[in-house]
Parts: structure tokens; sequence; C-alpha cells
């Protein structure tokens, strides 16, 4: 098995936005896991990619080469996949450390141990969630006095920028040099996620490493160039 990391880096605040609020708090929240760390699912961050390849595909030539549809194939899979043509490369969710995330885990675990036993806790999952996110609110303004719309009051909650992100990569084969020459550059190309992101948020610096944290991206963009101007 071949694993690869993408890594995301937050530069602007970003919402992992997962379809609902909370009442009488926020009208969306970010997606978290049961210790409050934001999280981004592998399935959205694997359509990103896909659709950035897509379009790396659509600017090559008219019709795009086959050599490059069967990487995207290869990558991605196919509407209706078989076993034979599923994707052959699975996407992980991007989390925050390991590290960080074991750690604050083991502490709130302590706490739960605490609050069973009927004492304060000092820690909750809230406060984890609080310290990696804010709330963000919006409203709309009428054009013709420049006062608020009633009603339009939105509040949601963001993940605040300089956090990275990672998500692992999974190929049960060795990627051929064309698959990676397009998740490079697809990885590269995708410079917004999230929720909101064609507003101002989720915008991202997304770097591909293998196995080792050696950066590949650079590398396999000038295979890329060489290829599909030769």
């Amino acid at each position: 098995m071949e694993i690869y990391y993408l890594k995301i880096l937050l530069l602007s605040d970003t919402t992992f936005g997962r379809g609902d609020g909370v009442a009488g708090l926020i009208d969306q929240e970010v997606e978290h896991d049961p210790n409050g760390f934001p999280y981004l699912r592998g399935r959205t961050l694997k359509g990103l990619l896909s659709e950035e390849c897509d379009n790396l595909i659509t600017v090559i030539s008219a019709p795009p080469p086959s050599r490059w549809i069967e990487a995207v194939e290869h990558l991605f899979g196919i509407p209706g996949s078989t076993l034979e043509t599923i994707s052959k490369m699975h996407v992980g969710d991007a989390c925050l450390p390991p590290d960080l995330r074991r750690e604050v885990g083991i502490q709130l675990d302590q706490e739960r141990d605490r609050e069973r036993r009927g004492q304060e806790r000092r820690l909750t999952e809230s406060d984890v969630l609080a310290s990696l996110t804010t709330i963000r609110r919006q409203t709309s303004i009428d054009p013709e006095d420049g006062a608020p719309v009633e009603h339009s009051l939105r509040s949601s909650r963001v993940v605040i920028r300089d956090l990275t992100f990672t998500a692992q990569l999974l190929f049960e084969e060795k990627p051929t040099a064309d698959m990676l020459a397009l998740l490079a550059i697809s990885t590269l190309a995708l410079r917004r996620v999230g929720s909101v992101r064609n507003r101002g948020r989720g915008h991202v610096q997304c770097t591909l490493h293998d196995s080792n944290g050696k950066e590949v991206t650079q590398e396999h963009f000038r295979y890329f160039d060489q290829e599909t101007k030769g």
C-alpha cells in the first residue's frame, strides 16, 4: 500500500459546514468530532480534488488525451463503478495533528471520569471547539436606506486561520506517474474549501507529500507541463 499526505493550510477563516446549526446559538455549525476537533470529510475533499482535476483536463486539449482521462478514472473512479473501475485512491478525513488530538482526548477522558465521580469538569468538548473556532455574523443591507433587512441576520462558526489539516491518500498499488502528476497539480490548484468559499472564506494552500514527508507538488508540476506541451 502506498500512502501520500495532503496538507491544507488555512489562509483565511473557513467553515467546514455540516448543513445544520445549533438552535439559539448559530445557524451553521462546522463539522467536528466527538472531542470538538473540526475536520473536513474525506468524501468532500475528494470531490474538490476531482473538480480541480476535471478543470485541468479541459484545458490540455480538445478532446483531452486518453492517457489523462485514464489517470483521472484511476484516481477518482467513474459513475457506476464496478470492482474493476472503482477509484484506486481512498481519501481520508483532513484532521488536525494526531498527537494533539490524542493528548487532548486523554485529558477529556480524565475530565469525563471526574464528572462521573460528581466533580466539576475543567475541560469540555465545547471548550476544545471554541479554542479552534469563532463565530461570524452577517446580515443583508437594504440598498434603499442602508438599514439591515429584517430577519436576515445569520451566524456561522468558522475554523480560525493558520491551522493545518492533513488527510491521508491511500493507494492499494503504486500510482502511475500520470496519476501523481494530475494529483499534484489538482492539489496545487485547490485554493478554496468549505462553505461560503466563493464569498471570501476558505482560502487555503494545499501541498502533496509522500510517505517520507517530501513535497512532490513542484516535481510533478514540471513533469505535467513537459508532457502536455510535448
